[in-house]
């Protein structure tokens, strides 16, 4: 099947939306570390205690997955010209369990993949790698998360291994720039999964029309 995005557009395309949101998407990330550091020294508290440790583990979770969900929100509206709203994170707070439940399935489905050679493990990440954003942007279950990825990547594996490994690149780059490279590439690399997300989930009608 022919290829649904160019990397150079989507590239350019997300540079200037991060570019525009920069220091809220930075400042964003930053304040996950922290709080993610300050619930990490609960553990030392509840280290003797395996109901105590529990209870860390799963407000751990739900804490990294609620951020995760509200930063990709915030990833949207910025690509969409929006400033990132603070509201985002409560908003799509009640799609934990989803995608949970759908993160849960993928890694199982991959890792399968994975025991049959690398290659199939590949394959079925790039097949499954769009299920948050349809969580998030459709309000999609986890089954239908899943299935919509499946659609909307039908050949297109090869094409999102390369952009995989541009983002690599762009991720290693930042790591050369020290620490505020990597604050510059982490937004930029959220926001071209989002820009290649977009481009991927078009209609069939509206791609026959242009």
């Amino acid at each position: 099947m022919e290829t649904k995005f160019v990397i150079s557009e989507v590239l350019k395309k997300s540079w200037e939306c991060t570019k525009s949101q920069l220091g809220i998407l930075i400042g964003l990330w930053i304040g996950f570390l922290i709080l993610g550091t300050l619930l990490g020294f609960t553990s030392i508290a509840l280290r003797d205690s395996i109901v105590g440790m529990f209870i860390y583990v799963i407000a751990s979770m739900a804490f990294s997955f609620a951020f995760i969900l509200g930063y990709i929100k915030n990833i949207f509206q910025a690509l969409d010209g929006m400033e990132p709203q603070f509201s985002a994170y409560s908003q799509q707070a009640h799609k934990i369990v989803p995608f949970f439940a759908a993160s849960l399935i993928a890694c199982v489905i991959v890792s399968i993949g994975f025991v049959f050679l690398i290659i199939p493990g590949f394959y079925l990440y790039y097949r499954l790698m769009f299920f948050p954003a349809f969580i998030i942007e459709e309000d999609a279950g986890a089954i239908e998360s899943l299935k919509k990825s499946w659609e909307i990547t039908r050949g297109q594996v090869l094409p999102l291994f390369t952009l995989s490994l541009v983002m690599c690149g762009i991720c290693l780059l930042g790591y050369i720039l020290l620490i505020v490279g990597v604050f510059i590439a982490i937004p930029l690399i959220y926001m071209m999964y989002a820009e290649t997300f977009r481009r991927l989930n078009v209609p069939p009608t509206v791609i026959e029309e242009l």
